[in-house]
């Protein structure tokens, strides 16, 4: 039943009147007057926040007769958090005045989720016009039930079914209908049930045991039980019958436990492994487990576990560890022999291919070494720069520039929701802003996203480009645009206060926020460089700088300020050693002083290899290449990689301005696409657009 209307005159009596308005032909808003329109949206979206404040309708009013283009987000932000009290009329009247915006599918969406709380399936069927939000395509599912339809596996359930993660519970009571009339049989659940179990999902396999019945519901418990508690399910499994289900249970509480406590999986094992009858797939996940996670933990027996795995038992992982462990011993033969052993997808990756090298090197077998060398030193990548470095040749920076004009940037200038985007920025409100951005995207080709990208980049919206054109196959050699150098002057003169290199700061910046001045991590880092509030707190009161919440956080220069000096503390930690010590801004001290104590003798490029880590193993990668490509756009040439990383223990000193660098030179490279110039010559870049504008985030 459909919820009673309240206060519906209030809330639309200036609809006629705004609609009218939003119609006029009259240009966009001058930009001499939008400091005043600004200031006027501000109070109209406080006033829409108040329950009983009417005014922002006039508010609203007066921004759409000057064709302010954040306007409907004044009536949204009046109407969403009355959703509760609204009815279709109220909805349908708002998705008219602005249609095809994102403030018009947020307020749809918003009452589709009312309308399904209320059971008012004929209200969400007619409102329904489809969503990538997997709870409202629930919801919808549920709508057609209600109104008699017979759902279909591939067309209604089967891209919500594939994959393993867990699903909204708007699809329970789908689900439930879908299998009750056979729409989805037992079989689909098992196989998502174990898709689920051995991606270590407990919340997906959890939702799809109740589906079950009888003996499957019990087995399929038990495989939740074992993702839940691995340990407890090992505990009972000495007492269980030996049966399919069982052995697959206690192989996935095998596989958990394995990536928490190898060590005690491999005790366990030796107990239960006569116990049951084990097929195949079922060993060979206990085994692959137990190898791979004694191998990240660099156990003794870990290479010999690797090796004895059988071949269906192998994967990437594996393989890869096996070459890990074989060059923490010292092995370079054995090295080579696991290298070997990779797959060809992985041989062609830079990593295995510099690797390689680098042992035909150590071997003596510098002749076998030096094709690999020269190939990999025309790619701009840390592996690329460190062959360039150990054959003498220059790096491989190969800059394009974007060609700008014609009609597609015409057309760009009239797209409103990026205007939108460009609006809520210059507002300061970056959540709102990148959300616009994104439906824009959306609704353009990739010429023009593009040249949206390289816009948002002119006016100092660095994160945008980055993440655009750093995702675009052929954009890779945009290095303006993908490198900004933003807060110049700030970077370089807070950098050379704490004794550290501007590249490597911008490195930091670039890889841990991408430019985002109000990232925030899931582990609460916050800012361009992403520090802990607590962290952040020590440096200040060091620093004798204040210091009182983390919102300051979010203030670009400030969090320049601490954040230099935090990589300053870090450096000295570690000898000036730029390498470990952005490991250990990644990892934590207490990691990296594990593994200096197990590895510390290694060659500096073999223990950033053998990172047990996989996000620090390829975040230090990553910053040292950065650093050498910001060091060029500083500088016009780029200190040798292999200079930055000095031996453990060895003393280093940051480089300045009278430091040596090395030459950049364009190698021949494949026709640029359609939207880039031809490459120029690698010579010292011009200034950013924005560099100067030291508010830029």
């Amino acid at each position: 039943m459909p919820a009673p209307t309240i206060r519906r005159t209030s809330l639309l009596r200036f609809a006629p009147a705004i609609a009218a308005l939003v119609a006029i032909a009259a240009p966009a808003a001058k930009a001499d007057n939008l400091p005043a329109l600004r200031e006027q949206f501000r109070t109209a979206l406080a006033s829409a926040a108040k329950p009983n404040d009417d005014s922002w309708k006039r508010y609203s009013a007066a921004l759409a007769e000057a064709r302010y283009p954040l306007t409907p987000y004044v009536e949204l932000a009046a109407l969403k958090p009355r959703v509760a009290r609204l009815d279709r009329r109220d909805v349908e009247a708002f998705l008219t005045r602005w249609p095809d915006t994102l403030a018009a599918r947020d307020l749809r969406e918003a009452y589709l989720r009312e309308l399904a709380r209320r059971s008012d399936w004929a209200g969400f069927r007619a409102l329904w016009q489809g969503s990538s939000d997997r709870d409202l395509q629930c919801s919808a599912l549920q709508a057609r039930l209600a109104a008699g339809d017979r759902l279909d596996f591939a067309r209604d359930l089967d891209s919500l079914w594939q994959g393993s993660r867990a699903l909204p519970s708007s699809c329970d009571p789908v689900l439930a209908s879908a299998h009750a009339s056979g729409v989805l049989d037992d079989a689909r659940i098992r196989e998502r049930l174990d898709r689920a179990a051995a991606a270590g999902n407990a919340e997906a396999a959890g939702e799809l045991a109740p589906l079950l019945a009888g003996a499957e519901r019990a087995d399929a418990d038990r495989i939740v039980a074992a993702l839940r508690d691995p340990s407890g399910t090992l505990a009972k499994a000495k007492t269980w019958t030996d049966d399919a289900h069982a052995r697959d249970a206690v192989s996935y509480a095998f596989a958990r436990l394995a990536r928490s406590n190898s060590s005690a999986a491999e005790t366990l094992w030796a107990e239960l492994q006569a116990r049951f009858q084990w097929d195949a797939a079922q060993k060979n996940r206990i085994l692959h487990a137990i190898a791979l996670y004694r191998a990240t933990s660099y156990s003794p027996d870990a290479l010999a576990r690797l090796k004895a795995l059988p071949e269906a038992a192998e994967d990437d992982a594996t393989r890869e560890w096996q070459v890990r462990i074989a060059l923490t011993a010292g092995d370079y033969a054995e090295t080579l022999a696991a290298l070997d052993g990779l797959s060809e997808t992985q041989k062609a990756d830079a990593r295995w291919r510099y690797l390689r090298a680098r042992l035909l090197d150590k071997l003596g077998r510098k002749a076998e070494a030096a094709p690999i060398y020269a190939d990999l030193a025309r790619e701009a990548n840390f592996h690329g720069f460190l062959a360039a470095d150990w054959s003498d040749r220059p790096y491989a920076i190969c800059p394009t520039k974007l060609a700008i004009g014609g009609a597609g940037e015409a057309a760009l200038a009239k797209q409103p929701d990026l205007e939108r985007a460009f609006e809520f920025r210059e507002l300061d409100m970056l959540r709102e802003a990148r959300r616009e951005w994104d439906f824009a995207m959306g609704k353009l080709d990739a010429n023009q996203r593009r040249l949206a990208a390289d816009s948002a980049w002119r006016r100092g919206w660095y994160d945008r480009a980055v993440f655009a054109f750093s995702a675009d196959p052929e954009t890779q050699r945009l290095y303006e645009q993908r490198f900004p150098l933003g807060l110049e002057k700030h970077v370089r003169s807070e950098a050379r206060a704490a004794g550290i290199d501007p590249a490597w700061a911008y490195a930091i910046i670039r890889a841990e926020s991408a430019w985002m001045s109000d990232a925030r991590s899931h582990a609460n880092a916050w800012g361009l460089m992403q520090l802990l509030p607590g962290v952040a707190k020590q440096v200040a009161k060091s620093a004798g700088l204040p210091y009182s919440k983390p919102q300051q956080l979010f203030d670009p220069e400030y969090n320049v300020q601490l954040g230099t000096r935090f990589l300053g503390q870090m450096a000295r930690k570690y000898d000036g050693s730029p390498w470990l010590a952005s490991a250990a801004y990644n990892a934590g001290p207490a990691p990296v002083g594990r593994w200096l104590d197990a590895r510390g003798s290694l060659d500096p490029d073999f223990f950033i290899e053998t990172i047990p880590y996989r996000e620090t193993r390829e975040y230090v990668a990553r910053v040292l290449a950065f650093s050498v490509i910001y060091d060029w756009r500083l500088n016009g040439k780029a200190l040798p990689l292999s200079s930055r990383m000095p031996r453990i223990g060895q003393p280093y000193r940051a480089p300045d301005d009278s430091t040596p660098r090395k030459a950049v030179a364009c190698a021949a490279v494949p026709e640029a696409p359609a939207t880039a110039a031809a490459p120029v010559a690698p010579a010292a870049p011009p200034a950013d657009a924005a560099d100067d504008d030291d508010s830029t985030p």
